[in-house]
């Protein structure tokens, strides 16, 4: 997942936050439950971007497994 897939989700995110309070401040149950479901799905493609990347990089590191060390002689 790319920056702008994690930025985006990030959004989304705070969208749903951002409906999920005005949902509450106005008695709104439908809003509430509609930023709570952007909220949730936000932070869910969030996490599984930061997953993704920390697999990556374990298998780059897997791959490459010089830690730039000079060899001991």
């Amino acid at each position: 997942m790319s920056i702008w897939d994690r930025a985006k989700a990030r959004v989304e995110e705070l969208v749903g936050r951002a409906e999920e309070v005005y949902g509450e401040s106005h008695g709104d149950a439908a809003a509430q439950l509609h930023g709570e479901a952007h909220r949730l799905e936000g932070e869910a493609e969030e996490e599984a971007a930061l997953h993704e990347e920390g697999a990556r990089r374990d298998d780059a590191v897997r791959r490459n497994p010089d830690d730039g060390a000079a060899p001991v002689r």
